[in-house]
């Protein structure tokens, strides 16, 4: 026992630094107009790829603007994105999973079909189509991530779900005549829910990676709109004129925040396992 104390322990440290991380993340994202020192979008053309000084913390970028300041704000669309992506995709995925497992047949086997081919689909061309159909801003990449993280989550839900659908307890109320879709809906999906939210903080790292991908590309937020992806966009040019923090403070911003919610999402399936063990 105390082998498995000390062997636990610097898991659960990192799962606590994650939520540290992602706690101050979100409270300096609410708090933006508070925190930041400036406007993100006041414009200082003498202040030009400055350095680091007691006006500008993080420097400023090729038109001025303060790093620091677009860099908090930044961090609304940044959070904002893969929340809408991760809530959508799990709720569908759940509902989706648990239904293919529950009813089984032929509604098991279309809708498993069904998730197989969005999953072999690219989830970056989906999000390119659609802004090229709707043009770029939020909407349309958020959409398009939402369908293509679906299957992951569904494709989990499906077999945690008919993991949980063979073991006594569920055969012990069906004989006592509680209603399949009671059992399934009290007793079956809560015992789904625990390892779906380890996979959606997971999620949640990969989906702002790509959302930044997509306005780095000029998919999505559009300039001047503070976002980490389009700032690093703005910022490469500024490495050729041998600045580096107007593209790398929002890059490490990213790395950073993809690193704590994989983190956590670790530290929740490790637990969730470990209580199943």
């Amino acid at each position: 026992m105390t082998f498995h104390r000390r062997y636990r322990l610097p898991a659960d440290r990192m799962t606590v630094a994650g939520v540290a991380v992602l706690a101050v993340l979100v409270t300096v994202a609410i708090l933006a107009p508070v925190v930041a020192p400036h406007d993100p979008l006041a414009i200082d053309f003498p202040a030009a790829l400055s350095g680091p000084s007691a006006d500008h913390l993080l420097g400023a970028d090729q038109s001025g603007r303060d790093i620091l300041s677009r860099l908090i704000h930044g961090a609304r669309a940044g959070l904002l994105g893969p929340l809408l992506v991760v809530t959508l995709s799990t709720a569908a995925g759940t509902l989706l999973g648990v239904l293919a497992a529950w009813t089984g047949g032929v509604l098991d086997a279309v809708l498993s079909r069904a998730m197989d081919f969005v999953f072999a689909f690219p989830a970056l061309l989906l999000a390119i189509t659609l802004v090229a159909m709707f043009g770029p801003g939020l909407t349309a990449p958020v959409v398009a991530m939402s369908i293509a993280y679906t299957p992951y989550v569904g494709r989990l839900a499906r077999g945690v779900a008919l993991r949980e659908m063979s073991r006594p307890y569920i055969h012990a109320y069906r004989v006592q005549g509680w209603s399949g879709w009671v059992i399934c809906l009290k007793h079956l999906v809560p015992n789904v829910v625990p390892l779906i939210l380890a996979q959606s903080a997971i999620n949640f790292g990969y989906a702002l990676m790509d959302l930044a991908a997509l306005s780095f590309l000029g998919f999505g937020t559009q300039p001047p709109v503070p976002d980490w992806g389009a700032m690093i966009n703005e910022g490469a040019s500024a490495l050729l004129q041998g600045a580096m923090l107007p593209a790398l403070a929002p890059g490490a911003a990213v790395v950073i925040t993809v690193v704590a919610f994989s983190v956590v999402g670790e530290g929740i399936a490790d637990r969730v396992s470990g209580r199943e063990r």
